[in-house]
């Protein structure tokens, strides 16, 4: 698994980070996704072998969100 966070700009509500995370667990190869309001930013644990944080940002863009860019691209066991 690698885990990456997302900075995403435009949620103003609990609505818009739920919306989010609802649709990237839906996404193949994610293992988990958080989003947090208030630092404006998604966690989200993939298999980079099904997908790619490319593809990830265009889940969030998809719903009307921005990514300003990602970070802290890690692999976890």
């Amino acid at each position: 698994m690698t885990s990456i966070r997302f900075n995403v700009r435009g949620m103003s509500c609990t609505g818009c980070a739920q919306s989010i995370e609802r649709r990237l667990l839906t996404t193949t190869g994610v293992q988990s996704a958080s989003v947090d309001l208030s630092a404006g930013e998604a966690v989200v644990d993939y298999d980079e072998n099904v997908t790619n944080p490319n593809s990830l940002e265009k889940v969030i863009e998809s719903l009307g969100f921005g990514v300003l860019y990602s970070t802290g691209k890690s692999k976890t066991e």
